[in-house]
């Protein structure tokens, strides 16, 4: 198991107005992560289980939904992988594999050490099977997540899977681990800290292999999802900006925080309507931000790019948002 060190430039330069948004396939509820596979069909799954493969039109104005699998559970990160199936982490059954095909739901990892695998995040594969996963906090559920960022708990880990292994944790004490993505080359991993606005990267091959450093760090937002796109550019959505009362009370001591999280649980603020994704290279240097205050479509948990098209996510809205990219 490996511990991070190493600092990061922080990515620089004002972000950009994100373009409007239009919303598609409303009938989906909570759709807190959205892929594209290989040609370029969409796949999201919502707050009751449901998974669903999208078409979006050319225009980027409409998208058909159709139902193809059922979790059981409450599905979160996806990822199309090459014989057509998804993986799925699902925030009650752990780790699945699902066949769209025929509804095929198969469980890869419910427990691990010993003890069930409960918030399962997000998760990548590599070619040869090997599966990053991540679990955003072992104190708290999904129901409850406001409660790990304000408490600032550290109990995220990014877990790896190997064909015909069990599950092992690679990294321990993340500040809500959320979204994992491979490297074009895999040579390393990367997973969001939500709560501490940064990216870890964790190296897989070469003469830093094993070693933790950021790719980047002091992002202005919460990072969430992480797709990469087929530039191999880090698509990364924010799902809110960056909050001054949070930071001041990650610097206070952990009695106090509790006592602030068990204050607020009755209430559960919601989310501002300023959302943003930010776009990153391999060597941690921003390819673009985008940026765009008063959104009537809030939390932005997902983003991935297909084609012309950038596709949100939310785990609060209903449908997916999609604007067109600006070249």
């Amino acid at each position: 198991m490996s511990r991070c060190a190493g600092r990061t430039p922080k990515p620089g330069g004002q972000p950009q107005r994100l373009p409007a948004l239009r919303v598609i396939a409303t009938e989906i509820q909570g759709p807190e992560d959205v892929v594209a596979d290989a040609e370029g069909t969409l796949f999201t799954a919502g707050a009751d289980g449901t998974v669903w493969r999208v078409a979006l039109s050319t225009s980027g104005a409409a998208g058909r939904a159709v139902a193809v699998a059922h979790t059981g559970g409450r599905p979160l990160g996806l990822e199309p992988t090459a014989d057509g199936r998804l993986l799925v982490c699902d925030a009650q059954r752990g780790l699945l594999r699902v066949d769209p095909r025929d509804g095929a739901v198969e469980v890869l990892a419910g427990e691990a050490g010993g003890e069930p695998l409960r918030f399962c995040s997000n998760v990548a594969a590599a070619a040869d099977g090997t599966l990053y996963f991540s679990v955003s906090s072992r104190r708290y559920g999904l129901e409850d997540w406001m409660g790990d960022i304000l408490e600032h708990t550290g109990t995220g880990q990014l877990w790896r899977l190997r064909p015909g292994g069990e599950p092992e944790v690679l990294l321990d004490g993340l500040h809500f681990a959320n979204g994992v993505a491979l490297a074009e080359d895999e040579s390393f991993v990367v997973v969001a800290e939500t709560g501490a606005y940064r990216l870890r990267r964790l190296w897989l091959s070469g003469a830093r292999s094993g070693r933790c450093d950021s790719l980047a760090r002091d992002l202005p937002g919460f990072p969430d999802n992480i797709s990469r796109g087929p530039d191999g550019v880090f698509w990364v959505a924010l799902a809110g900006p960056r909050e001054p009362g949070v930071d001041l009370l990650h610097r206070m001591p952990p009695q106090v925080r509790r006592a602030v999280w068990h204050g607020v649980k009755p209430f559960r603020p919601r989310p501002r309507r300023t959302v943003g994704v930010v776009a990153l290279r391999s060597d941690g240097s921003r390819a673009c931000a985008l940026r765009r205050a008063r959104s009537p479509y809030r939390m932005v948990t997902s983003v991935c790019r297909s084609g012309a098209f950038l596709i949100m996510g939310s785990v609060l809205e209903s449908g997916l948002a999609v604007c067109a990219l600006d070249a």
